[in-house]
């Protein structure tokens, strides 16, 4: 044999004896909800949140000619001032702050964390259009108490805020689904855990974070569509537990939680952005799918959140709490298991 073939050949034949008889390698298997170029809702036989490009001008036009006027909605609920000593010295049982949308603070088991936080006057890439509140945000980041944690369920701007995320900076641990690391990391936030569905974490002291799942998608420009991860969150310490179910449509994913984790003692569940349904229904729950929600999670109490604060949809602005309250009246449910907080109010539970 050729001197030369034959140092070619000979490394190679030894790689092939040295793997005789071992078994092909495997790559591991991908989650239901994994695909090689992102993310998918991983439900058979519930509609999918991708619509076409004609099904998205056929939703702006309608947008265009029925959504709520912004100047007629502006200043239509009330804004509550948080009372900053009951902020800065919370009791021993659980206390939620709502600061619209779905940016909560929730201050359980010594812990103060944020939810979506959100307090920029507009959801949107630039500051001259977009959303813009109609109710405004009761505090600034720098009037928040020391915050611990920062959860956020999904990338859309009305849910991932950049302003709000630079003011609170590397101070809080930040917790994320797939994907999001990064650009946080882009930021100089480096103080960031992320995490898969059903994932959990301990942050130091013992607040119990587990991500859990979610009927959405998720974007922030015309390339990204799906490649980042959408989650709802679950929080535990001091034996309370709080559900955040983030952005999400109605599906089996909340009776699946309340099997798994048990019945939350509250849960955050969105009830606006659902008109038209035909449009919204795969990635939004209406009111009364949220009192559906509520009832497969075994939840002792929800707090409606994702209304009031900006035009997202076609449904005016006020009827979202109005029919949430008669669905939960038709389910049995007080005032105080489906719960209706002002901008800015404070719910103390022992």
């Amino acid at each position: 044999m050729n001197r030369q073939l034959a140092l070619i050949l000979l490394p190679v034949a030894a790689l092939l004896i040295s793997r005789a008889g071992l078994p092909a390698y495997q790559a591991p298997p991908l989650q239901p909800h994994h695909t090689a170029a992102g993310f998918i809702n991983p439900w058979p036989g519930l509609l999918q949140s991708e619509h076409g490009f004609g099904d998205i001008l056929k939703w702006q036009r309608g947008r265009t000619e029925r959504s709520p006027r912004y100047r007629e909605s502006l200043g239509r609920f009330p804004l509550r001032e948080p009372d900053r000593t009951v902020l800065d010295s919370p009791g021993e049982g659980l206390q939620l702050t709502w600061l619209g949308h779905a940016s909560f603070l929730v201050q359980l088991g010594g812990f103060n964390i944020l939810t979506d936080p959100h307090l920029g006057e507009r959801a949107s890439p630039v500051s001259w259009a977009g959303p813009r509140r109609i109710t405004g945000a009761p505090l600034s980041a720098d009037q928040l108490p020391p915050i611990d944690v920062v959860v956020i369920s999904h990338n859309h701007y009305d849910h991932l805020d950049k302003g709000t995320v630079l003011a609170l900076g590397n101070g809080p641990a930040w917790y994320v689904p797939l994907g999001l690391k990064s650009w946080l990391n882009d930021l100089g936030i480096t103080h960031v855990v992320e995490l898969d569905w059903w994932q959990d974490s301990t942050h130091p002291g013992g607040l119990s974070i587990t991500c859990l799942p979610a009927r959405h998608f998720s974007s922030r420009t015309l390339w990204d569509r799906d490649k980042n991860l959408w989650a709802g969150w679950w929080l535990e310490a001091a034996g309370q537990r709080v559900y955040f179910a983030g952005d999400t449509g109605y599906g089996p994913h909340f009776a699946a939680i309340g099997r798994r984790l048990g019945p939350p003692d509250v849960a955050l569940l969105p009830i606006g952005a659902y008109r038209p349904r035909w449009f919204m229904a795969p990635v939004h729950i209406d009111p009364a799918e949220a009192v559906q929600a509520h009832l497969d999670l075994g939840a002792v109490r929800s707090i409606a959140m994702h209304w009031g604060t900006f035009i997202l949809a076609a449904e005016p602005v006020d009827e979202p709490p109005q029919l949430y309250r008669a669905a939960a009246e038709s389910a049995g449910l007080s005032p105080d298991q489906a719960v209706l907080l002002e901008h800015g109010q404070t719910l103390i539970l022992p």
